[in-house]
């Protein structure tokens, strides 16, 4: 598939992005070069700001980083036109920590501007794209990945869960509006389809366009979507905006999230990789194991990490105070002062990391329990 690679002679290293593939050590400046995307300015973050009191933790780090119109879709919302948000999951696997970053901001954006999320269970793609994945499982994934979306907090009135292959019935005709408008030269310049791609895969991006126009034939209201994903998303958008104006919507608008580090040395958090990561179902002693494996910017003895310190920029550990766990900036700065002047060892922040993990994941266990009586009410509503 069309991906970007990092130049000849660091192949080791090579960075890939695509919507099936991350790998590599990803250059964000770079993505949005050749992306064509835009960065968050100072501007649009205070104009934000002013509707949600303070900028969420997400922001205020540049773990959201890049958009899509943004600025169009605050400008309409400050004129009276508000805006739906929508994301999705494409469920191949058990959730780890990694998917919950962008729910847990899109949860804050429903909260703070009072609108409705259309969530996207894409079973039909991981079934197509997967040779050895059978529907029933994907299925079945779709339905434990949802557990996990509500215990981030997501109220029924607001938040409508689409399963493609149980609800294409709703999305079908949309589908084929989409399909019709893009070509397979574009799709396949976009996608880097080859000769030996299925068909479905071909016609796959036009049923994940679907979400984006879906509220105007729920409720006849005609706004923007706004979309909170990971970047290596962004090709299905960039074709669907190239023919929204045709079907008579707006363009969907986009923010981009970096991804969560795994805890191997360089590269994303990846189900593929179940030692780098961390799922919500993993046990303490589990969560204990991993982050006392996980690679660190430590030194080779302490002796030597209290004389010369280490670097917190490459540690996969300190990514998770920064990602999630240290709210506070003033004590996310602290830490890694003492971390660069060697005054904390490594085994101090894994300590204090597999407290806080167990402890966040032993609550969100206790959300996910309940949802299962409450699933039913997310479903999207005909």
């Amino acid at each position: 598939m069309k991906h970007t690679s990092a130049p000849s002679g660091e192949n080791n290293n090579e960075m890939v992005v695509t919507p099936w593939e991350v790998k590599g050590k990803v250059d964000y400046e770079r993505l949005i070069r050749e992306f064509g995307t835009q960065p968050l300015t100072d501007d649009l973050l205070k104009k934000i700001s002013s509707h949600t009191d303070s900028l969420h933790l997400q922001l205020r780090r540049q773990i959201f980083f890049s958009h899509r119109d943004l600025d169009t879709v605050m400008n309409l919302y400050e004129n009276g036109t508000k805006f739906v948000l929508y994301t999705g999951r494409g469920p191949s696997g058990p959730v780890h920590i990694g998917h919950l970053v962008p729910w847990i901001f899109t949860r804050h954006l429903q909260e703070k501007f009072g609108t409705r999320l259309y969530f996207q269970m894409t079973d039909d793609e991981k079934f197509l794209i997967d040779d050895d994945a059978s529907l029933p499982e994907t299925r079945k994934y779709a339905y434990e990945n949802a557990l996990d979306l509500i215990a981030i907090g997501f109220k029924p009135k607001d938040t409508y869960i689409i399963y493609d292959v149980e609800d294409m019935d709703l999305l079908y005709d949309i589908t084929l509006e989409v399909a019709k408008r893009i070509t397979y030269s574009t799709a396949r310049s976009t996608f880097g389809f080859q000769d030996s791609t299925n068909i479905g895969w071909v016609f796959w991006p036009a049923i994940q366009a679907a979400p984006c126009f879906i509220h105007k034939k729920l409720t006849g209201e005609n706004v923007p979507a706004l979309i909170p994903a990971a970047i290596d998303q962004d090709p299905y958008w960039r074709v669907t905006r190239d023919i929204a104006q045709k079907l008579g919507y707006y363009k969907p608008a986009q923010i981009h999230c970096r991804f969560l580090p795994g805890l191997g040395a360089g590269g994303k958090m990846s189900a593929s990789m179940p030692e780098t990561s961390i799922f919500t179902m993993d046990p303490p002693e589990v969560v204990k194991k991993k982050i006392w494996n996980a690679f660190t910017g430590g030194k080779g003895t302490a002796a030597e990490q209290r004389k010369t310190g280490a670097d917190p920029a490459v540690c996969s550990i300190f990514q998770y105070y920064f990602y999630l766990f240290e709210e506070d900036d003033a004590k996310l700065a602290e830490r890694e002062r003492k971390c660069r002047a060697g005054e904390m060892l490594c085994g101090e922040c894994k300590t204090d990391l597999v407290g806080k993990l167990n402890k966040f994941l032993e609550q969100h266990r206790e959300r996910r329990e309940k949802a299962k009586d409450t699933i039913e009410q997310y479903h999207i509503k005909r």
